[in-house]
């Protein structure tokens, strides 16, 4: 059975967590919620849209020949989106259920259709009863959740029954309504689903530890079920108030061993391993309750009966001194582990072991393993040396400690372990209870820029710069350690705190090189280390007087020398050029210049040079994400041998390419392999040798920056936003001093990762403006057409591309993002954004922009382009702000300046500007929540206008910044009382 994309498969995890759990040997038990495979009659699942249904239910036969009931659709030549939805599933209570899907696709490339897919798309929704309707809920992303864009495996040609079926496993957690539906969106696939089963699991009834454990449904990653004492078991004196209890995983296996454990009771032992205690025979006996078995009863006793606890003295004899105890062993496990989660940090108790091997010197030792962020199925390793233990993590005598540093929203296996004298000389694994537990809250990003700011023989002075973070959090402070590089010491790290973004370290050896980390730490916890970073103290030299008196004559010499060699430098570089392909000048001169992959004359030397090939056997393909111009976009996993496996985006070129479209799409793989900084999208390689030709680079897990801005409209700081537009331009400063010119700088081009990091993107193919047109654009050799509203005029008019009409560029990207990716001038067509910027019209400040970002803006957009700002400057100003955040604070006054009349473009439209509801929604951009206000009687104007904050969370609008939108809006009318003229 194949897992989701993303996961292993649960059999999977219990492979790569046996060395870490001990598991029941027992699989886990499904129960199936549905499985059309069982079905004799029709499903009669939703179409949408019902006037043009194109979902057909057949019957057919499944890989196995069984009949089965099938739904399929073929719309190749279509772009819309077909949606199927079952009936309503009951869950049973199972807050984690998975949906295996077995389906069949066609080949694209057999049907030669411009919309064809080879994927389809899965949704869920959630309910506490039956209610859907053929119009309800709206069929749509939001109120639908998606759970994953699935792509098949094997693909069938045109026309042919012949080929492997496809099996995905998906999973849905967090469930909280009685029940579900499921929902199949395609848009342009050729497929049939042949079966779909929905099914949870559960742990099945256990006996372990002479206990006794129900069947038990996990809701969470571990849940606790109770048991009870076998027959003739009881609970060790002292824990008579606590039952068994053992934990039940979310995969339906159950982890580890049952805390408070039972015993065989005295006069019975162990039986058929630890699941029943049966009576001692006759002639032996069990003094007390345990683990430990029957005796024979000694010399001149006997018993009479089974079971019993003693044996009798014959006639005539008494009962001497008690035997000596059994030799000592090592103890058995500490009972019943808890934990308490903190954010990042864990505080773990337990009970002292049953037995404690017959010694005095016990002591306990806790074994962590990270298994990956929360919701995701991957192999756990030992956790690094960045988690901190307290007291300590090995010799403890008490039974309590404290496991801090690490990472959120990831799950960890902790492993408690009982020691004594005779462990070590043990043949057996020392006995040990295990905890899992899952992290939360995002910790902060990773320190940045670690650098040495000053140095003397035995200290350095350490800076970096402040991370930006979300949510309003503060950096409360920062943990550095250091240790030496090489030699004796290396590895041995030690460790200070500082508040501030710097800090002394002193003490340190003379002319000796450190390895370096830093992490911040706010109010979720610690962030990751950095990157380790070196440095060096300094070799202080002991001078006599009289070379310091010469020193001042040496002084003098050497500024002659200098002022000279600088001229010679000047003029060299006035008349030097690029002396080789590498991009290095002459005369030493080592800033890397960036090469035009298209003055090869083979345009392979250009990927060979500056593209790493990689094995394809290194690249495992999960999911697609989107479609780029030459094929599809895809997530997927890197595993190089030797390297930590990292997820990576991949481009593919689909098949039937000529040489001139492979030539253009390895091109952006020629450019980007020249580039090293990070705030441009890396490179990881290319794959050529083989099909499909794939270009790799590293994973942004928030995607484009415009489409991410509007899902989270509102939600950041402007010291957040800010904080992306200094990382944007710190990536063109960086590829305009090597001379490359983007010109497409566009906020859609802008990648985002976890950590809020913006990347430059898309260096792809030239382009031309479009001859003779009445509404001009830049078209691609591949005719995809791209809008000039982020392109300087002397570009449109000269095709004059240069770093200044990137800035131009970057200005736009900045009104982009402080208005959370609105569209630069609305509805404006080209010719008019032409006509308006050729009359010395500019964009006005998006609300709540503060003034500062805005005259930088208008910097960036000033017709000359000599009198624009370079990309130093940006950064430089940029950082000015950060340093000082009241200047953000200061806000251009509300209303239209009369000398921009386009400035009321800003302001949302008000509703007497608008003939209805779904217009005026229309108008301001939130057309997704029309659905809700209709349902909720919100369906005439007047109703709207009296409309707060309150009665907009009742209908489901909770991102501040649409509500704040919204209110706008209302607020205009109440105010003025009359529409106000909208000017374009």
């Amino acid at each position: 059975m194949e897992g989701a994309p993303g996961r292993a498969s649960s059999s999977g995890l219990q492979l790569l967590l046996l060395p870490l759990l001990l598991l029941s040997c027992c699989w886990a038990e499904e129960e199936v919620l549905m499985n059309t495979k069982l079905e004799t009659s029709e499903l009669r699942w939703t179409n949408y849209p019902a006037d043009d249904p194109q979902w057909d239910e057949v019957s057919g036969f499944d890989d196995e020949k069984n009949s089965v009931r099938i739904n399929e659709i073929c719309t190749p030549n279509s772009p819309s989106s077909y949606w199927l939805r079952t009936r309503w599933i009951p869950r049973r209570g199972a807050t984690t259920i998975y949906v295996e899907i077995r389906f069949t696709m066609v080949e694209c490339s057999g049907l030669n259709q411009r919309h064809c897919k080879e994927t389809f798309t899965l949704y869920s929704y959630q309910s506490d009863s039956d209610e859907a309707t053929p119009t309800h809920p709206a069929w749509m992303e939001n109120p639908y959740v998606k759970v994953a864009t699935v792509a098949a495996d094997h693909l069938r040609q045109k026309g042919s029954r012949e080929g492997r079926s496809n099996a995905k496993v998906l999973r849905l957690e967090g469930l909280r309504g009685a029940g579900l539906y499921l929902a199949f969106s395609s848009q342009g696939a050729c497929m049939a689903l042949l079966a779909v089963r929905i099914f949870y699991r559960k742990c099945s009834p256990l006996r372990r530890a002479f206990a006794s454990f129900p069947e038990t449904v996990p809701h969470s990653l571990v849940e606790q079920a109770q048991g009870v004492c076998v027959e003739n078991a009881v609970t060790p004196p002292g824990e008579h108030s606590r039952p068994p209890s053992m934990l039940c995983g979310e995969d339906g296996q159950w982890v580890g061993q049952p805390a408070s454990s039972c015993a065989c009771r005295p006069g019975y032992e162990a039986a058929d391993g630890d699941e029943r205690c049966r009576a001692c025979p006759s002639g032996q006996f069990k003094a007390g309750s345990g683990t430990t078995g029957c005796t024979s009863c000694p010399d001149k006793s006997s018993t009479l009966v089974p079971g019993s606890a003693y044996c009798p003295c014959h006639h005539g004899y008494h009962r001497s001194e008690l035997y000596p105890p059994p030799p000592p062993g090592p103890p058995s496990a500490p009972r019943s582990p808890v934990s308490q989660i903190n954010d990042t940090s864990v505080t773990l108790e337990w009970t002292e072991p049953l037995d404690r091997g017959g010694r005095g010197d016990l002591s306990y030792r806790v074994l962590c393993a990270a298994c990956g962020a929360a919701g995701l199925v991957s192999p756990c390793s030992p956790c690094d040396d960045s988690v901190l233990y307290r007291p300590e993590q090995r010799g403890l005598t008490q039974r309590r400690v404290i496991v801090w540093g690490l990472r959120p929203h990831t799950k960890y296996i902790f492993t408690i372990q009982s020691l004594n004298g005779v462990s070590a000389v043990s043949q057996s694994e020392p006995a040990s209870a295990r905890v899992n537990v899952t992290t939360s809250r995002d910790g902060p990003p990773a320190v940045s820029s670690l650098r040495r700011a000053a140095a003397s023989d035995s200290s350095l002075t350490l800076e970096w710069n402040v991370p930006v973070l979300q949510n309003q959090n503060q950096v409360l402070d920062y943990q550095l350690r250091y240790c030496l590089k090489d030699g004796e010491g290396a590895g041995q790290w030690q460790y200070v705190s500082s508040r501030s973004s710097s800090v002394v370290l002193t003490g340190l050896q003379r002319a000796t090189r450190y390895q370096v980390q830093v992490r911040a730490r706010s109010q979720t916890g610690y962030g990751a280390f950095s990157t380790a970073s070196s440095f060096n103290t300094l070799v202080v030299v002991v001078v006599t007087l009289l070379f310091c008196c010469f020193s001042v004559v040496l002084c003098y010499c050497c500024c002659i020398v200098v002022l000279l060699y600088c001229c010679v430098i000047v003029i060299v570089r006035t008349d030097s050029t690029i002396s080789d392909k590498s991009g290095h000048y002459q005369m030493g001169q080592t800033m890397k210049v960036y090469i035009d992959p298209f003055t090869y004359e083979d345009p392979n030397e250009a990927v060979r040079e500056f593209a790493k090939e990689i094995d394809a056997s290194f690249v495992k393909i999960e999911e697609v994400i989107g479609a780029g111009e030459f094929g599809e976009v895809c997530r997927g996993r890197l595993r190089i041998p030797g390297r930590k496996e990292n997820y990576v985006a991949i481009k593919t070129l689909k098949g039937g390419y000529t040489d001139k479209q492979r030539r253009d799409f390895l091109s952006e793989a020629s450019i980007m392999g020249q580039f090293q900084h990070p705030n441009i999208i890396h490179l990881e390689g290319v794959i050529t040798t083989s099909c499909p030709v794939m270009i790799l680079t590293e994973f942004m897990e928030n995607g484009a920056l415009d489409s991410f801005l509007r899902v989270n409209d509102g939600q950041f700081t402007t010291i957040q936003l800010v904080g992306m537009l200094r990382g944007i331009a710190a990536g063109m400063k960086y590829l305009s001093e090597m001379s490359f010119v983007h010109r497409d700088l566009a906020a859609r081009n802008i990648l985002v990762n976890s950590n809020l990091v913006c990347k430059v993107s898309d260096f792809g193919l030239s382009r031309f403006l479009t001859e003779n047109s009445s509404d001009p654009t830049y078209t691609s050799s591949l005719g995809g057409k791209i809008p000039i509203r982020w392109t300087a005029p002397e570009a449109i008019a000269y095709r004059k591309f240069t770093s200044s009409s990137d800035a131009w560029s970057y200005g736009i990207v900045m009104w982009e993002v402080m208005s959370y990716g609105e569209r630069p001038y609305w509805d404006m067509s080209n010719q008019d954004v032409i006509n308006a910027i050729e009359q010395d019209y500019r964009l006005p400040p998006p609300p709540d922009c503060p003034a500062s970002l805005h005259v930088l803006m208008l910097d960036c957009w000033q017709k000359e382009r000599a009198n624009r700002p370079r990309f130093c400057d940006v950064v430089a100003a940029l950082d000015r702000l950060i340093r000082n955040p009241a200047s953000l604070k200061v806000t251009h006054p509300e209303g239209p300046s009369p000398s921009q009349p386009l400035l009321d473009q800003r302001v949302p439209p008000p509703l007497s500007a608008c003939a209805s509801v779904s217009e005026w929604l229309r108008a301001i951009k939130m057309e997704r929540y029309e659905q809700s206000f209709l349902q909720a009687g919100f369906s005439s104007l007047d109703i709207v206008s009296q409309l707060n904050t309150e009665d907009l969370l009742r209908v489901g609008v909770t991102l501040a910044g649409h509500q704040k939108k919204m209110l706008s809006s209302i607020q205009t009318l109440r105010i003025h009382k009359a529409p106000p003229t909208l000017l374009y």
